[in-house]
């Protein structure tokens, strides 16, 4: 009980209230004891003064050895007090209760002693003569500087006692009923200031640990203790939920920041709330704050905010496709967020470029083999129904229409080889004998395999290859067959007079090898289609050439590891660049 905040508040205020009775009852004792003790001195020096004037002329007129007890008998009779004469020696003249002649000497009592040296004397002690505690005030009788004699009036304190008993009794019961009313209202008191706390307990208590009634409050400890104990649990469980949220706070900004799709939030006033970094891609936005500015700023598109009102209004998840840019295609959804994030929106972007991109070779892969294939079938079906018509009879042109015939069949032949080449390259299964070859090596056999080519063209062929490049790990007949492939094309769009060049340099951990002309050059449009399966440029769509080659050039590349890209100005000639790594050391 008494670790309760309540006793530990009371019970010190009742123990200083107590204290504090028991002491100013002890002192009041103390100073009524002394003041009656003081005021019967004063009456008894007084009375012993009016006894000495009184017995003064008789002092005088008396011999060597005086009989004063009728005189002190007199006196005691009318102060109802105990009278003593006593000679200034010590021997007792007259005495009230008793014959004087039958009494010691005095000269040895201290009030005796003191009325002789300063006039006046006072004393409590036992009487030997009467068995009880007296009060003894002597006063020394002078006539002419010499004292006479010392008269001395006495008195029994028990009344005195029995009156400070009486006003310690008094004082007890007062402390009494001041110490128990004390103790009720510091019990009152202590209870209103203790009660907010152990409210304060409980409550906190039911939010600190996960199942309350699996952990009582302990009983043996006071309030601020449980209160404490309460606040370590409910900070212990606030920092590992801060930790947990912190971490999830990680985990989303994380995941938002990777995410390759755009994400924004909007409130319910078209304020951007969240961007992640693939929306600041998408939209090219240049605002370093977008948080707090309205959505149609930010985005600077109208299909955004137009699907972000429907979605708000209608409550309804909202799609829509759009462009970006020339080449960025967008599909955007809206989302309501609501109620977990009341009047929020959540628009999701995300980037349909490569599949609407992979649409597109799909459908032009169709139309270009569609259209390879459409033109030799043609030429056949019109030869054979030449000569099913009458050419056969002509047996020069039916010669003619075979050999044509044979060349379709010939084209037709290379396309499908080709394909089939390709589709053995894009899945792997072309094995490629790796090994250290020199760039010389490569370069030197492609280049002698199409100068005769060159010449008839009217081109310079050009070629730059230092012996003190490092050995590439390749396949040397396949490499050969791209640069084949890309000095082809050089020599066929380059018109007579123009130059085409090799060359090889290194470059980081591998060797660059370009083919450069001064030819017709490709626009920045087809530019980055060029490598595509059958696509070709308009200017050479007449051309011969079934549109396969960069592609396989592409492939054979990258499955030896490397890169090829191509750079071209319209007018100015292009230059096609691929790199080999290098033999590792």
């Amino acid at each position: 009980m008494f670790r309760s905040i309540r006793w530990r508040i009371a019970l010190p205020y009742i123990l200083l209230i107590f204290v504090s009775m028991l002491a100013l009852g002890i002192y009041l004792s103390i100073f009524v004891r002394q003041t009656y003790l003081n005021d019967q001195e004063s009456k008894l020096e007084a009375e012993a003064r009016s006894i000495g004037d009184a017995i003064t002329p008789n002092l005088l007129a008396a011999g060597s050895s005086p009989d004063f007890d009728p005189f002190a008998q007199h006196w005691a009779g009318i102060l109802n007090a105990r009278v003593t004469i006593i000679s200034a020696d010590g021997t007792v003249w007259g005495e009230s209760t008793q014959n004087h002649s039958t009494m010691v000497n005095h000269a040895n009592r201290p009030e005796v002693i003191q009325a002789l040296a300063s006039g006046v004397g006072t004393s409590i002690r036992n009487s030997q003569t009467l068995g009880q505690t007296m009060m003894y005030t002597a006063v020394s009788v002078v006539n002419n500087n010499k004292i006479l004699a010392i008269v001395r009036v006495a008195l029994p304190i028990q009344d005195i006692t029995a009156n400070i008993a009486d006003l310690q009794h008094i004082l007890v019961v007062v402390t009494t009923l001041v110490t128990l009313l004390a103790l009720l209202l510091a019990t009152l008191i202590a209870g209103r200031i203790s009660r907010p706390v152990r409210q304060l307990t409980q409550s906190a208590w039911q939010l600190a640990p996960s199942k309350p009634a699996d952990l009582p409050i302990p009983p043996d400890r006071d309030e601020i203790s449980q209160l404490a104990q309460v606040f370590n649990i409910m900070a212990t469980r606030l920092s590992s939920e801060i930790n947990d949220l912190e971490t999830e706070r990680a985990t989303l900004n994380s995941v938002l920041q990777k995410m390759t799709d755009g994400v924004l939030i909007v409130d319910a006033e078209g304020t951007v709330q969240l961007v992640n970094p693939a929306a600041v891609t998408m939209f090219s936005i240049t605002n370093e704050t977008p948080v707090g500015k309205p959505l149609i700023e930010v985005v600077r598109h109208h299909q955004p905010a137009e699907m972000w009102q429907l979605c708000r209004s209608t409550g309804e998840p909202q799609r829509a496709d759009f462009e970006v840019g020339r080449r960025l295609s967008l599909q955007g959804i809206a989302t309501s967020l609501s109620p977990a994030i009341p009047g929020g929106t959540l628009l999701l972007f995300q980037d349909l470029s490569r599949q609407r991109q992979i649409e597109t070779m799909r459908r032009d892969f169709i139309s270009n083999v569609s259209h390879e294939l459409r033109t030799p079938l043609a030429a056949l079906k019109a030869l054979t129904e030449t000569l099913q018509t009458g050419a056969l009879e002509d047996p020069p042109a039916a010669r003619r229409f075979l050999e044509q015939m044979e060349i379709e069949v010939d084209s037709l032949s290379l396309l499908v080889n080709e394909l089939f080449e390709l589709s053995r390259i894009e899945s792997g299964r072309v094995p490629l004998n790796l090994a250290a070859t020199q760039p010389i090596d490569i370069v030197a056999p492609a280049v002698e395999r199409l100068r005769l080519q060159a010449e008839r063209n009217g081109l310079s062929l050009l070629v730059d290859c230092p012996d003190d490049l490092p050995a590439v790990l390749a396949d040397a007949p396949r490499i050969q067959q791209v640069l084949v492939n890309l000095l082809h094309n050089a020599i066929k769009f380059t018109a007579s007079g123009g130059q085409v060049a090799v060359r090889a340099m290194r470059q980081d951990q591998a060797v660059q090898f370009c083919v450069s002309d001064s030819g017709i050059g490709i626009s920045p449009d087809d530019l980055p289609r060029i490598f595509e399966r059958f696509y070709k440029v308009d200017r050479s769509r007449a051309s011969s050439g079934t549109g396969l080659g960069l592609a396989i050039a592409r492939h054979l590349v990258e499955s030896h590891g490397g890169r090829i890209w191509a750079e071209s100005q319209v007018g100015k000639g292009s230059t096609f660049n691929f790199t080999i790594p290098q033999v590792s050391q």
